[in-house]
């Protein structure tokens, strides 16, 4: 249970660097991915809508990936759109679904702790097309309280959009009650699962999510690879137009080979949520969060849900130092920190300030994600670090 999924081999990209714990930021490309798409950058060639046997293979290649992509989620393989980012989902779904709306007065809803990809799109929406939209806050936890959504409801709204789990915290939202609530006004749900997709088990069915965005360097394939759930019977703007590729709504030539690759990644996180790997996950989080506690008590503390929460994330908050200088000083540990950087001053992260962290704790924030390469002697070696560089300060 604490070697690497399936007992892996170690992968060629981690072997000789420090222990990466930013597995939400992006994760290895899987080398069974990597052989999955190679046949389609040399071999199978042709352009899929053409009409010879040049098409055939590559024709094949991006019926099995939409297929695959749908088994993670419990859709069907025609609900399948081909994205080039999880960024490009989003625009997709919030902005075709206004423009596709007719309404003279849309109203878009959202949360406060969103990705920037959600939040800006947004406000695009407000400036460019006269949208008027409400950002529902957040509790201590980054939680959105379902009370606050069936408040901001109105005849006008046409969208809803809510993360599955936050990138920093892994705090999960009450996707199915919302998109419940949603549904009885008779808007649309859309919920960003680029963190949760191949991390938990999702059905969109149980959900009752119209849209669904799954996004492949999250879940061990390239960057570049991603996808957007659409619910048999929903209206969407086109976000490319062009040849009436991708049921219309996305043309352009499909790239078969990264349509292979993110297919061939949703098939094995389906493979490992079945087998258990959450489970895995979660008992190598909890040990680094024990480890560091123990070695530095009173000091540590937890941000986000305890429980509501993804098995591989760990945001906790070091009191009287800095994220970023404990991870200049643990240089044998890849991580990410609670602030960003602009130049060179550090601002805390808006998520944990819109969860009502004060300054100080944001600054002392640590995110460390874990994936399908770490191991106990990993999580052995960085708690070590972290203990020897935050004793320091």
């Amino acid at each position: 249970m604490t070697g690497p999924a399936g007992g892996l081999p170690p992968h060629p990209g981690l072997a000789d660097g420090p222990v990466y714990l930013d597995y939400n930021a992006t994760t290895p490309v899987d080398p069974r991915v990597a052989t999955a798409m190679w046949p389609y950058l040399t071999d199978f060639f042709g352009n899929p809508s053409s009409d010879h046997p040049y098409a055939d293979a590559p024709r094949r290649a991006l019926d099995q990936a939409r297929a695959q992509v749908a088994g993670l989620i419990g859709a069907r393989p025609g609900e399948v759109i081909f994205t080039a980012s999880g960024s490009e989902a989003d625009l997709l779904a919030l902005r075709g679904t206004v423009l596709a709306s007719g309404h003279s007065h849309p109203h878009v809803i959202t949360q406060a702790t969103e990705h920037p990809a959600i939040l800006e799109t947004c406000r695009s929406l407000e400036r460019l097309h006269g949208v008027r939209v409400t950002v529902l806050p957040v509790d201590g936890h980054g939680l959105v309280d379902p009370a606050a959504l069936a408040a901001a409801l109105t005849e006008d709204t046409v969208l809803v959009s809510v993360m599955a789990a936050n990138n920093e915290t892994g705090a999960l939202q009450p996707i199915a009650e919302l998109a419940a609530l949603t549904r009885e006004h008779g808007a649309l749900f859309h919920c960003d699962a680029a963190q949760a997709a191949g991390k938990i088990s999702l059905d969109v069915g149980e959900l009752g999510v119209d849209l669904l965005t799954i996004v492949g360097h999250k879940m061990y394939a390239p960057k570049g690879a991603a996808a957007l759930y659409v619910r048999e019977g929903v209206r969407l703007e086109p976000v490319v137009y062009g040849g009436g590729q991708e049921r219309g709504l996305r043309a352009g030539t499909e790239n078969v080979a990264l349509a292979a690759a993110l297919g061939t990644a949703a098939q094995l996180a389906a493979d490992e949520l079945a087998a258990g790997a959450p489970a895995r996950l979660a008992v190598l989080r909890d040990d680094l969060h024990q480890r560091l506690a123990a070695a530095l008590p009173d000091r540590i503390r937890l941000n986000g849900p305890e429980k509501e929460r993804l098995p591989n994330t760990l945001n906790i908050s070091v009191e009287g130092a800095l994220g970023h200088e404990i991870l200049a000083a643990a240089d044998w540990v890849a991580a990410s920190t609670g602030s960003a950087c602009h130049s060179g001053t550090h601002t805390p992260s808006p998520v944990l300030s819109e969860m009502g962290l004060d300054t100080a704790r944001a600054l002392g924030a640590l995110r460390l994600s874990l994936g399908r390469w770490t191991t106990e002697k990993a999580i052995e070696t960085a708690a070590a670090a972290l203990i020897e560089a935050t004793s320091a300060q």
